[in-house]
C-alpha cells in the first residue's frame, strides 16, 4: 500500500476511535448535569440513567426511580422540568 494511504487509513481510523470516547465522555457529563437540574427543582429522580435529546436546550430524563421528567427552557430562559 501507498505510505499516503496508510496515513490516511490511520487518521480516520484514531479519528473515529476517539470521536467514540469524547462522546461518551459528554454522555456521562449530561446524565450528572441532568441529575443536578432535577435535585436542584426539589423533584425525586435518585440520579438520571438515561437522557432522550429532542431539541436544543430539551431532553427526556429518565431517572433511577422509574420518573420521566422532560428538562427544557421556557421562554423566559428558566430551566423547567415536567413529570412525563
Amino acid at each position: 500500500m501507498n505510505k499516503r494511504v496508510q496515513a490516511w487509513i490511520l487518521i480516520v481510523a484514531m479519528t473515529a476511535f476517539f470521536s467514540g470516547a469524547s462522546r461518551a465522555a459528554e454522555d456521562v457529563s449530561l446524565l450528572k448535569d441532568m441529575t443536578s437540574v432535577i435535585a436542584l427543582l426539589g423533584l425525586p429522580c435518585g440520579q438520571v440513567v438515561s437522557v432522550i435529546k429532542k431539541g436544543d436546550n430539551d431532553h427526556i430524563a429518565s431517572c433511577q426511580n422509574g420518573n420521566r421528567y422532560r428538562v427544557y427552557l421556557n421562554p423566559e430562559g428558566r430551566v423547567v422540568a415536567q413529570k412525563q
